[in-house]
């Protein structure tokens, strides 16, 4: 029976060398990725996602329709007031309402025309063309926050399938520590909290299946929102990664000047400054009056008695200007009011810039500390723990190495699979947020 059972174990530890090569995840220089574009057999590739996100996201659409409508207003906003047709009847006698009784009844058709005093015109046809200007950035920041969105949603959803394969491959492994402890407890070379030591760990492992599957559930959400799918549409993507590079990326003060002249929400927020720029000055012209110029043609009937023959018509012209007679409460208010709309655009132009600091800031630190935990686990740990488990395991075969360490040392191998996923997931994420931070899409390779 003891010699069963060390074939049995032998068996059992070929088995479980195998699946620690199996194991591991794909670094670099093990495996060609695919490229990234390719949709090999339904799968979603992340380039997929977000071509499909910029095409058919409501959101970006809808900041799309907004800047559409803005390229239509400065026109709108230039043009001349309409001008007005204006039909009379003037002077009718009312105890006759006859058109020939009385020498100034007459039916009378005017138009006239406003004209704004000089210079408001442009001033209003410039702070629409500035507004939409400020409208076609919005879509560039939009499209470039949803770039970064997009890739930030499938590194996670991955991160949670890969996550899930590791805990399923050491769940069989955890089944075949079980069936191990149980051979050899049975032929009383073993103990049994070995055996309920492997069978708590393989609980925890479904437990843990548990948790990831509700994120899996949640990651899938919120990519397929971005896509403009239904929640619950089944997303599968490949095993491998379109890529696993972390590239070196410039120092930080390049890439703040990269965002002041790149990042589109700063253009946003000059052109809204100018734009109240240019209300100020609106404002101040308003304290000049408008314009009205006008013309009408009346026509008489009847005959007039002191030259005899019909009554001739009459021509009319006509020229008003409005009076800025509530100054105190009208214009002056609405200059102090652009006045200190102006102050506000300035603050937010400045808070905007404090604020993309601080993502390129905290973007390249997260970056750089994932970049280099994705290195020393992918050239250091991994490895290393690899080889502790494999020695473990061949040394609990012969009695020379307690099986809790053999379990201790797995456990060390599987979270350092995890902790690989998991760093090259948020490398990813916070290259993308770099990327959108900057305004420069090279940098997301």
């Amino acid at each position: 029976m003891s010699v069963a059972m060390g074939r049995r174990s032998r068996k059992l530890l070929i088995h479980g060398l195998l699946f620690f090569v199996s194991a591991l995840p794909v670094l670099p220089g093990y495996a060609q990725a695919p490229d990234a574009r390719q949709d090999n057999n339904g799968q979603l590739r992340l380039a997929a996602a977000v071509e499909i996100a910029l095409m058919q996201n409501p959101g970006l659409a809808a900041f799309d329709a907004l800047s559409d409508a803005l390229a239509t207003r400065p026109s709108q906003a230039g043009a001349l007031p309409d001008p007005v047709l204006s039909l009379n009847a003037l002077n009718l006698p009312t105890n006759s309402f006859a058109l020939g009784q009385e020498q100034m009844t007459q039916l009378q058709v005017g138009l006239s025309q406003r004209f704004p005093f000089p210079g408001k015109r442009k001033l209003m046809r410039v702070t629409a063309e500035y507004e939409a200007s400020a409208g076609e950035a919005r879509v560039t920041e939009q499209r470039d926050a949803l770039r970064g969105a997009v890739r930030s949603a499938w590194w996670q959803l991955f991160y949670v399938e890969r996550a899930l394969d590791t805990v399923s491959k050491n769940q069989r492994l955890m089944r075949d520590f079980v069936e191990l402890a149980e051979t050899k407890y049975a032929v009383g070379d073993g103990l049994q909290q070995d055996v309920l030591l492997a069978q708590l760990e393989l609980s925890r492992l479904l437990d843990l299946e548990l948790a990831l599957s509700g994120q899996r559930r949640g990651a899938q959400a919120r990519l397929n929102a971005l896509l403009n799918r239904p929640s619950d549409q089944p997303v599968t993507l490949a095993d491998t990664p379109p890529n696993e590079r972390l590239p070196k990326l410039p120092s930080e003060p390049d890439l703040l000047n990269s965002a002041v002249e790149l990042r589109a929400s700063l253009k946003v927020q000059h052109d809204l400054l100018e734009a109240a720029e240019q209300r100020l000055a609106l404002a101040k012209r308003d304290v000049y009056p408008d314009f009205r110029l006008g013309a009408g043609y009346g026509f008489r009937q009847g005959d007039d008695p002191l030259r005899g023959g019909p009554r001739s018509d009459l021509f009319s012209v006509m020229f008003s200007i409005n009076i800025p007679l509530y100054f105190g409460s009208k214009q002056s208010k609405a200059i102090d009011q652009r006045g200190s709309e102006l102050i506000q655009q300035s603050y937010l132009l400045t808070d905007t810039l404090r604020s993309i600091e601080s993502q390129v800031s905290r973007h390249l630190a997260d970056y750089e500390a994932a970049r280099q935990q994705v290195s020393l686990l992918n050239t250091a740990i991994i490895p290393q723990a690899r080889q502790t488990v494999a020695s473990m395991l061949a040394g609990y075969q012969v009695n020379q190495v307690d099986f809790l360490n053999v379990i201790n040392g797995q456990l060390t191998l599987y979270n350092a699979e995890l902790s690989y996923w998991e760093a090259l997931r948020n490398a990813k994420q916070a290259l993308a947020g770099v990327a959108a931070a900057t305004g420069r899409e090279t940098l997301y390779e």
